[in-house]
């Protein structure tokens, strides 16, 4: 079953795009869980430094985006993308560092991956929607998406169990070298001739065009979604656990290890059903594993509702993903300005969220902010 998923006609531009890609995740994947709680601890447990750090750099970077766009033209998207791993690294090496200069770290940081940002995932996603052919590209996302499930089982295990018994100074170094070893197959990606033709103003006047405006909040609603997961969620957990990071990173590994198949079938008929009926019915089953998480006390609870997240989470990230792409490669030579639009709509989905969540989490709590990513989970299906 694995020969016949895995094996079919991908592009070396995508075989490039994804070899990069699933060696940045495992270094990623290393410290990403327990990023936001390191930062939760250096800023004196304070939720709401942590919040505004986010908050500031999804902002600088979705303000930045139709510039950055314009440099590139300059030096080309494959560079780009080259250059933007040790940059991205640097960032890495300031967090690290922030517990003995919060400010100067903080800015540091918040600069570092303004910048790798603008640097990688502009020629990325611009090179995914020219390298997926269409008739594979649901399987060729399921296949990256399975492949980033994999990675979660090994790595949150591996780090949690390397943070309870060395501390974070190892699991950093260990994060940031297998970072920097994604150039490697970055360096083979083909030449692709892209030029960013909007202006600053033009890009925002698109932006708010009729026509685009379901891509933008679709993309709003997941960027928005995306945030309470990747920030909230990991400190949520970690508290409930009494900060038991071995846990944590056990708990979050066992989550993930029964979907690997699923992921990769969905990704097969993703190519041959309907994705918008498929994102419709997948949304709908992933709001509600928000409201359930809503209620968790316990570990087994954790568990129970992560791993019916992450199975349904299959059913919207997926077609979504595939449909984000194929309408971009719709576009032809507007590939990059489509791009850029799809990007500022997820960074500001994810700075409006966490205003919200700012109010909420304090007059509330954390767990209530999974209502506005409930309901953020519908919102892509305008899609």
């Amino acid at each position: 079953m694995f020969k016949k998923i895995i094996h079919q006609d991908l592009s070396a531009g995508f075989v490039s795009l994804f070899s990069g890609r699933m060696i940045q995740h495992a270094g990623t994947s290393l410290i990403g869980l327990f990023l936001p709680i390191y930062l939760f601890i250096a800023y004196g447990y304070d939720i709401k430094k942590v919040i505004y750090f986010y908050l500031i750099g999804h902002l600088i970077y979705a303000v930045l985006l139709p510039w950055g766009a314009q440099f590139l033209n300059k030096i080309g998207l494959r560079r780009s993308l080259q250059i933007s791993i040790p940059i991205l690294a640097g960032y890495y090496v300031a967090i690290y560092f922030i517990v003995s200069d919060v400010l100067f770290f903080s800015v540091l940081a918040i600069f570092a991956i303004t910048i790798g940002r603008i640097l990688f995932w502009i020629p990325y996603h611009t090179d995914m929607a020219k390298f997926a052919a269409p008739n594979t590209r649901g399987r060729g996302i399921g296949l990256m998406w399975a492949s980033k499930t994999f990675l979660s089982v090994i790595m949150p295990l591996a780090s949690g169990f390397i943070i309870a018994r060395f501390g974070y100074n190892l699991v950093f170094v260990l994060a940031i070298v297998v970072y920097m070893a994604s150039i490697i197959p970055f360096l083979t990606i083909p030449h692709t001739r892209e030029k960013y033709s909007w202006g600053y103003i033009e890009t925002f006047k698109h932006f708010f065009k009729k026509k685009n405006r379901t891509l933008i909040l679709a993309n709003m609603a997941n960027g928005a979604e995306n945030a309470v997961g990747i920030i909230v969620w990991p400190i949520f957990i970690w508290k409930l656990l009494e900060g038991d990071y071995a846990a944590v990173g056990a708990l979050s590994s066992l989550i993930v290890v029964v979907t690997i198949v699923l992921q990769l079938m969905v990704g097969k008929y993703t190519d041959i059903l309907n994705k918008r009926k498929i994102i419709h019915w997948g949304s709908i089953f992933y709001a509600l594993g928000w409201v359930g998480k809503i209620f968790v006390l316990t570990s087994f609870q954790i568990f129970i509702a992560g791993a019916y997240h992450q199975f349904v989470q299959i059913f919207k990230d997926t077609p979504f993903d595939a449909l984000n792409y194929e309408i971009m490669a719709d576009h032809g030579h507007y590939v990059d300005e489509y791009t850029v639009l799809k990007e500022i709509a997820v960074q500001l989905g994810k700075v409006l969220i966490l205003l919200f969540i700012l109010l909420i989490a304090l007059n509330l709590g954390l767990n209530w902010t999974f209502v506005l990513a409930a309901l953020a989970s519908l919102f892509v299906n305008l899609l």
